[in-house]
């Protein structure tokens, strides 16, 4: 419990910067504030300028105003849209979040079963021809950029072989699985291509020095086989920095989904607030960024929480 306590100290603070700085916003637009956020022409319209001004508190400072909205989202009120009167940030966030979150997980997870059986392999065989090979490629997957990946799995899978269909999303509420899956493949594996590829390199580095452990050495000596020793001996304490890396990188996957959500046309939470960013929808940005720096955060306290349950040192303080 301390070791959480201790974590939630640490990471207050970064959620309390990034959304202050996330709030304050509407102060670097030039001139009047509600021109820039509603257009002269809505601008215009009878109520638009109160509405505005009500809910973003634009006659208060930015102190002030920042401390009364982050007093609204503690109770779960995260405003509502400046460009839909009616709609709600809470509303949206309800609709869209469990795509963005089904994409960054199911591409965590594939990165982690694909990347997992590789690393191990290559550090038992470091040095042979299949080492040498998945070297290279982690190289060239971690030099492409994931919207690149994106685009070369379109041309490939649907224009070239018309596999797959390239944009649209099929939610999981409308039971039809088997497109839900099609339409899933390719977001997923390029957000997971260069996920793989570093998880791999880096359990492979642990797992060749674990190796050579005198605990391993024993168990060899004692007639285990090389499947025991490696996932029963040797996994666990390897795994250490791939747990923080994952819990990072799972928090990245979810800012990845930005691009990935763009490219294939998903309705994620990435997606809107590229929408809001450029209809300059305020009040819709910042509640979507606050959700996302929460997920970030809660990551990365699960990671000091399986920290924790694996290693009794780190309970021990």
């Amino acid at each position: 419990m301390k070791t959480v306590g201790r974590s939630i100290i640490r990471l207050i603070p970064v959620l309390l910067i990034v959304s202050f700085f996330t709030s304050s916003y509407v102060e670097l637009l030039s001139g009047d504030p509600t021109v820039r956020l509603l257009g002269q022409e809505r601008a215009q319209e009878p109520g638009a300028r109160e509405f505005v001004n009500r809910e973003l508190r634009l006659d208060e400072n930015v102190v002030v105003r920042y401390g009364k909205w982050l007093g609204d989202v503690v109770t779960g009120d995260l405003g509502e849209s400046v460009k839909t009167p009616g709609l709600t940030v809470v509303s949206e966030l309800r609709n869209r979040l469990p795509v963005t979150l089904e994409i960054a997980i199911v591409a965590q997870v594939f990165a982690l079963i694909v990347s997992i059986p590789l690393g191990v392999y290559a550090a038992y065989r470091a040095g042979g021809r299949i080492d040498r090979t998945l070297n290279s490629a982690s190289f060239a997957a971690i030099s492409v950029p994931q919207f690149l990946v994106g685009i070369l799995l379109v041309v490939i899978l649907f224009t070239q072989l018309d596999l797959l269909p390239p944009q649209g999303w099929t939610r999981l509420t409308e039971w039809d699985w088997w497109d839900h899956i099609q339409r899933m493949i390719m977001p997923v594996v390029a957000l997971s291509l260069t996920e793989i590829a570093v998880f791999q390199r880096l359990l492979r580095a642990d797992m060749m020095a674990t190796l050579q452990n005198d605990f391993v050495l024993t168990a060899k000596a004692k007639g285990m086989s090389p499947t025991h020793i490696l996932f029963r001996h040797a996994l666990r304490p390897s795994s250490f920095s791939l747990i923080t890396l994952a819990g990072v990188s799972t928090g990245r996957l979810i800012g990845g989904t930005v691009i990935i959500e763009v490219l294939f046309t998903i309705p994620g939470v990435g997606r809107k607030m590229v929408d809001s960013i450029s209809g300059n929808d305020l009040v819709m940005l910042q509640g979507m960024v606050i959700v996302v720096v929460v997920a970030y955060v809660l990551l990365n306290l699960l990671v000091e929480i399986t920290y924790a349950l694996l290693d009794p040192r780190i309970r021990r303080g």
